[in-house]
């Protein structure tokens, strides 16, 4: 059905109502706690003062029984007329009392108390009659043999207690609403950075890849800004890297392909075997130069992109010297007297990609037979110099001029004065598979003649040797 999808598209969640949500569930939970302390903080208080006030008015009424004891039986009704007073205070005031002698005989009890005998130590105590909870306090005169019982209803303390306490916290929950709607406002108004922020990063052009500026981000915003400037610097290289790989390839084919044409139509225009058969011979070398160099820019396209090994493992040069160095002396026979390797004792660990190496490895190892004569040595060699590890190879040709070096491992750069077959990206090649390792590619002269490239370790692989 057309559209129905749309039905179930799940919205993005929203930060300010997320932040508004738990600031308002917080809010509440804190009025609630407020609330229920207020009310035990009210019911202690009501309590302490409604027992101050049961205990004045029993010594008063004990008292009074004590200097008019003719009066004591009147003492119950002359109270109670205070129940009809009109005035909010009272409410809480109203009490019941028992008087009667030592012995137990009741002479006074007001219409409401519960008929429970005046009996127990003096004090306060709680009684439960019919299901009904009263607050009582005895107060007894041994020298007039006389005890009074003051008692009020739990039920009416209760109630008391619950009316301070909802007159504490309603003018707080009155104004919850207005501090709902304040924090609303401060939320967007806090917010408004990150929208600057969405608005500045959504009207960018694809091509516009400047790091995003940091000067008005909150602080709290500023590392997820800074690991987006890092990866519109990562892509802003990967988008340079594919547009050099497409310049590159465009240049440097441009001219292997062109002779393929001239050698092809030569052949086609040829009359005479031999002229026939050495201008295909010319297509199979160029068809060879084109496929390797095509070989080489395919692998600096996959090695560039990369920041760093992501199945790194421990490698043993000396392994990676050995096989490399038999697969190529292999394929050059005419050569294999003039390569020599030179490893220390033991394994050289270290930590890496054995496949990465080799190609480096053999890189080095192709630029030296081709840049040396047959006769001369080469020799691929894994050890260590001043605690540093190195793997490289080294030759007794006639190397390269001063002013080449720094230029050597420049992409497609051949020397002014080199005349030998090659793409120029073998040294290139190996420097990037050396950073990814953390290790850096030296190309040097050597003093009594010949050429030295290597790849050096900074620091010592000592975890990758344990």
């Amino acid at each position: 059905m057309p559209g129905s999808g749309d039905l179930f598209e799940r919205t993005p969640p929203s930060l300010r109502r997320r932040l508004l949500q738990l600031i308002s569930l917080a809010t509440l939970a804190t009025w609630l706690v407020a609330g229920s302390l207020s009310y035990r903080q009210a019911r202690h208080e009501v309590g302490e003062m409604m027992d101050a006030h049961m205990a004045h008015t029993a010594g008063l009424l004990l008292a009074q029984a004590i200097q008019m004891p003719e009066q004591t039986r009147n003492l119950p009704a002359l109270l109670k007329t205070l129940d009809g007073l009109e005035h909010k205070y009272l409410k809480g005031l109203i009490m019941e009392l028992q008087i009667s002698h030592s012995d137990g005989t009741l002479l006074a009890r007001s219409p409401e108390a519960p008929a429970v005998p005046v009996a127990g130590d003096d004090g306060y105590s709680r009684v439960k009659v019919e299901g009904q909870s009263w607050r009582s306090l005895v107060v007894s005169a041994p020298q007039a043999g006389l005890r009074i019982q003051m008692l009020q209803k739990q039920s009416l303390r209760n109630e008391e207690a619950l009316e301070i306490a909802v007159k504490t916290v309603a003018p707080l929950g009155v104004m919850i609403p207005v501090l709902l709607l304040l924090i609303y406002l401060a939320i967007r108004r806090g917010l408004q950075p990150l929208e600057a922020l969405t608005g500045e990063v959504a009207l960018r052009s694809p091509e516009n890849l400047q790091a995003v500026s940091t000067d008005t981000v909150p602080a709290e915003v500023t590392p997820l800004v800074t690991a987006l400037n890092r990866l519109l610097s990562r892509l802003g290289q990967s988008l340079e890297n594919e547009r050099r790989f497409t310049a590159d390839a465009a240049h440097e084919l441009r001219t292997p392909l062109a002779a393929i044409r001239v050698q092809a139509q030569v052949a086609l225009a040829s009359t005479d075997s031999e002229a026939h058969r050495h201008a295909l011979n010319q297509v199979v070398l160029g068809t060879q130069r084109a496929t390797r160099l095509v070989e080489q820019l395919l692998r600096l396209a996959r090695l560039d992109p990369l920041a760093t090994l992501t199945d790194a493992a421990p490698v043993d040069l000396n392994r990676v010297a050995e096989d490399i160095l038999v697969e190529l002396v292999a394929g050059s026979p005419a050569r294999a007297d003039d390569v020599q390797l030179d490893t220390d004792p033991g394994p050289r660990l270290v930590s890496g990609d054995a496949q990465l190496l080799g190609i480096a490895l053999r890189n080095l190892i192709e630029n030296a037979l081709r840049y040396t004569e047959t006769g001369q040595s080469i020799t691929v060699f894994v050890g260590s110099d001043n605690g540093e590890v190195v793997l490289g190879v080294r030759d007794t040709g006639q190397g390269v001029p001063g002013e080449d070096l720094p230029k050597l491992i420049e992409r497609f750069y051949r020397g002014k004065d080199n005349t030998s077959e090659g793409s120029g990206l073998g040294l290139a090649i190996a420097r990037r598979i050396a950073q990814l390792h953390n290790a850096h590619l030296e190309v040097d002269n050597l003093a009594g003649g010949g050429f030295l490239a290597q790849l050096r370790w900074d620091r010592p692989q000592q975890a990758a040797s344990r």
